[in-house]
């Protein structure tokens, strides 16, 4: 029954997840895309960029406060749905601005330092990306793997610079929210793994006791 209820799960956010990529097809099929497609492209896509990453970031922390242990398999799907929509993201700025010109793409990087930042975090999201599976965690090592995704945190302040920078100061609630929300999830991160580096109290305390209480008299 319990896998039943994941599988469902699963099956929901996969389905939903999905969606912001329909609406986007449906809007340009429907030549709904406003006075600037390409611009709309790239704000919408990469707005769900960053949406998916918090949602990633998110399943933590909803797990310890709800003791659900197995909305931790929710992550890896969450975290490639990421991907999917940082690829779209680019493609739209590679491709649509562009036109896949190495020169103007270069130029453009060097001239608006935020494209920079929006390159960085797309190639620390890559290698997460690569080692999203069983394989990679075995190839890897539990440790190993584990220390790789917690690049996640950066990638997603880099990604709310990159917001930040790009929004003219009228739009500047919208990245300031995503950002106070990313701080938030940092620190949960911090204070849990603090509060797991502290060994459990009275331990020793517990085991003399047991000791004790079993020794003839």
């Amino acid at each position: 029954m319990h896998q039943k209820i994941i599988t469902t799960a699963r099956a929901l956010v996969f389905f939903a997840s999905t969606l912001p990529l329909a609406w986007l097809a449906w809007l340009a099929a429907s030549d709904a895309l406003g006075a600037n497609p390409v611009e709309t492209v790239q704000r919408y896509t990469g707005l769900w960029t960053l949406n998916f990453l918090l949602l990633t970031l998110s399943v933590s922390p909803l797990r310890a406060i709800t003791s659900q242990h197995w909305l931790l398999r929710l992550r890896r799907m969450l975290g490639l749905f990421t991907f999917t929509y940082a690829c779209l993201h680019l493609l739209s700025f590679v491709g649509f601005d562009h036109d896949f010109s190495a020169q103007a793409i270069a130029r453009d990087i060097l001239k608006r330092p935020f494209i920079s930042i929006g390159f960085a975090a797309f190639a620390l999201l890559v290698p997460l990306a690569l080692t999203s599976n069983a394989w990679a965690v075995r190839r890897l090592g539990g440790k190993r793997w584990q220390e790789l995704h917690r690049s996640i945190y950066l990638i997603a302040i880099l990604a709310c610079l990159h917001f930040l920078w790009l929004s003219k100061i009228t739009e500047i609630a919208q990245p300031l929210a995503y950002a106070v929300l990313t701080g938030l999830l940092l620190w949960w991160r911090v204070q849990n793994r603090k509060q797991r580096a502290i060994p459990a109290p009275r331990t020793t305390q517990v085991q003399a006791v047991k000791f004790f209480r079993k020794r003839p008299d």
